[in-house]
């Protein structure tokens, strides 16, 4: 009985001195096992508000705006509905191949190539968050939508879109500017000794980014 809480003892000292020097727990990189509960807990959170935003659009009363005329653009004086959604959405799912890359790359040691595809990955995050910010502009100023009121129906439309829309766009960000800074390491071969365990790891954000905005779009755009 002694031996085995012996033993116990010995098990919990081995895994507190892996995780304090960095090394890997459970046959995992501490850094892809604190990503993968930041994760966990980040999906908690992008469900509850897509939750709140089923309840309100199923609840409400007064008439949801349609998405194909809110989101639509006038292009050669013609109204082509969700175009920009529809430009957004293949933006973040090649994002996501290249990122798939990067990090096959980076295990092959190939740090000129993993260094380029993060870099492409960043800008086309980069030119999401830019058609974003269109977005936004143009349901502010061209229709009046607010997050306290909107001119095109349910008041509660304006601020569900802002409130989701903005929320993921600020992971998408946060995003960019990680995938830069890892980018720039690999470049300059600061990852050469510890292995590239980093770039999986800014993979598995960025590949989580890119399945919220799935759901976004399914829910949000296509209902």
């Amino acid at each position: 009985m002694t031996s085995d809480k012996q033993q116990s003892e010995k098990g919990w000292q081995t895994v507190v001195t892996a995780w304090s020097a960095d090394k890997e727990v459970f046959n995992m990189p501490w850094g892809k096992l604190m990503m993968w509960i930041f994760l966990l807990s980040d999906t908690f959170i992008f469900s509850i508000f897509l939750t709140a935003y089923m309840n309100v659009r199923m609840t409400t009363t007064a008439a949801w705006p349609s998405s194909s005329e809110v989101f639509a653009l006038t292009i050669g004086g013609h109204h082509i509905p969700l175009v920009l959604i529809a430009i957004m959405t293949f933006i973040l799912i090649t994002s996501s191949g290249t990122m798939a890359m990067a990090v096959n790359f980076a295990y092959q040691g190939n740090k000129r190539i993993t260094f380029w595809l993060m870099l492409i990955t960043a800008a086309l995050g980069a030119s999401f968050v830019g058609m974003q910010a269109f977005e936004w502009t143009k349901l502010i100023v061209e229709e009046g939508i607010r997050p306290w009121g909107n001119p095109l129906g349910a008041e509660q439309f304006g601020a569900i879109f802002f409130m989701i829309t903005g929320f993921h766009g600020l992971h998408v960000s946060c995003g960019v500017i990680y995938l830069a800074i890892i980018a720039n390491k690999v470049r300059k071969g600061d990852y050469d000794k510890r292995g590239y365990h980093i770039v999986e790891i800014t993979g598995l954000y960025w590949h989580f980014v890119d399945l919220v905005w799935v759901f976004i779009f399914a829910f949000f755009y296509l209902w």
